[in-house]
């Protein structure tokens, strides 16, 4: 009785998650892959737990003392060498074949692999922010608060990073999740392969409105997007610093277009805890951590020249 009562448990608890399991809904081909793989373990473990559970529902009626029992009494009974072989190699097998398979998946899907596609992917750069996302699209120019559209059927790389508190960027129905990590440059290549609104989210506590920092994906057809890309850039307001500035203050926010943003302004979130000649942490190909322009540069070689030789001091004190 145990084991419904927990499933019925289980479901109702879930029912509050939507009409439907996205994840198990996949869009895209990253994560058709995911939920391959995800229903493949789910069997495989099925085949062992189900005859476990049957073994012991038997075993618990057919041994059980009562008067009348037919269970022959065999008090010196230690061992059985057919048995230790049965009920140990099937799950070691079932472990191995499921340990290979993974291994396959995890190499296949590794976040930063491009997907294969005759076009070109279309690069975003995301920003985790205090309680919002911030989206940047470096080849128009544009960006967007809280909303993404891509084209269907196009590659999408995905820069991540954050700006303060780790978070993690989450797409359900087009693949897994990614942390978005201060100080560091993360790369994530998804696909929509039709049309359609998608839900996305943050899916790390982050403080009180973690909750708000979710956002929609509308994937439509290319023509669509070039022209909702003109119609940002002709009607919406431009992304200064201080707007920026503004945005990184903890709160939350609704749907923001911008038609342009300061140039160097992912690099600059991935670099601001960066001193001298060092470079940002970066995950596999990701975006390459260097000053933006000749300004950003001379910015840097300034406060090389100014900070005190620490080595110096050290080598003085002592």
């Amino acid at each position: 009785m145990l084991t419904p009562a927990l499933i019925m448990l289980m479901a109702v608890m879930l029912s509050g998650c939507g009409e439907q399991f996205i994840v198990l809904d996949p869009k895209g081909p990253i994560g058709e892959s995911q939920k391959d793989l995800m229903y493949f373990s789910a069997i495989l473990c099925t085949i062992i737990t189900i005859p476990v559970l049957i073994l012991t529902a038997f075993i618990v009626l057919r041994y059980r003392d009562k008067p009348g029992r037919k269970a022959s009494y065999t008090p010196n009974w230690e061992h059985s060498a057919k048995l230790e072989t049965i009920w140990w190699s099937i799950p070691i097998v079932a472990i191995l074949i499921l340990a290979i398979v993974t291994a396959k998946y995890t190499y296949e899907l590794e976040p930063s692999k491009p997907i294969e596609s005759a076009k070109a992917p279309i690069t975003i750069q995301v920003t985790s922010l205090d309680w919002k996302w911030l989206f940047k699209y470096p080849e128009e120019d544009i960006a967007t608060v809280n909303y993404l559209k891509i084209p269907e059927d196009v590659p999408i790389k995905f820069q991540v990073t954050a700006d303060t508190s780790m978070n993690s960027f989450w797409v359900p129905q087009l693949g897994g999740q990614i942390y978005a990590m201060s100080g560091m440059a993360m790369t994530l290549f998804l696909q929509a392969d039709e049309p359609g609104s998608y839900y996305g989210s943050g899916a790390n506590f982050t403080g009180k409105d973690f909750a708000q920092m979710t956002f929609k994906v509308d994937a439509t057809s290319e023509e669509d997007y070039k022209a909702w890309v003109d119609e940002v850039k002709a009607t919406s307001p431009a992304l200064t610093m201080e707007g920026f500035e503004t945005l990184t203050e903890p709160s939350t926010s609704d749907v923001q277009l911008f038609s342009s943003f300061p140039k160097g302004l992912f690099d600059k979130v991935v670099r601001q805890y960066v001193k001298g000649d060092g470079g940002a942490h970066q995950h596999h190909g990701s975006v390459a951590a260097e000053p933006a322009d000749e300004a950003d540069a001379s910015e840097s070689q300034s406060e090389t020249k100014n900070k005190p030789d620490l080595n110096a001091s050290i080598h003085a004190g002592h």
